[in-house]
């Protein structure tokens, strides 16, 4: 429920509240704000528990699409058009999109060999 909430906005709120209310009304209000989040949970635990008892079986079975439900909450498409388009290579070799990687580069010719000392390089006067 409050997976979002870090600990600086939870910090802002404190200071909002602590300048909104006042130090003196402060603590009485926390535990107001405390007392009913206990309720409305014990309040939810309670209408759980009586539906499992009412619906016996049936309930688990009415759980199942709400789970599958919950998993598309952490859906993230971003990532799946990412994995989609550049993970999953098929067979061939080519991509989804149709992008083929080129070839290997042939290997590089050999290098001249090392200069002797005193000898100059060679000069290519179309490379200056």
């Amino acid at each position: 429920m409050f997976e979002s909430i870090g600990w600086l906005e939870i910090l802002v709120l404190l200071l909002a509240g602590l300048f909104i209310l006042g130090p003196e009304r402060l603590p009485s209000a926390a535990a107001w704000i405390g007392k009913s989040i206990r309720k409305v949970r014990e309040f939810a635990t309670g209408a759980r528990d009586q539906l499992r008892n009412e619906m016996g079986p049936e309930f688990d079975e009415l759980r199942k699409p709400l789970e599958n439900l919950r998993e598309l909450r952490s859906f993230d498409p971003k990532r799946m058009v990412t994995q989609h388009l550049f993970n999953d290579e098929p067979a061939n070799g080519s991509k989804p999109n149709g992008y083929t990687p080129p070839p290997p580069a042939p290997p590089a010719t050999q290098t001249p060999p090392p200069l002797n000392p005193g000898e100059k390089p060679p000069f290519d006067p179309d490379a200056t």
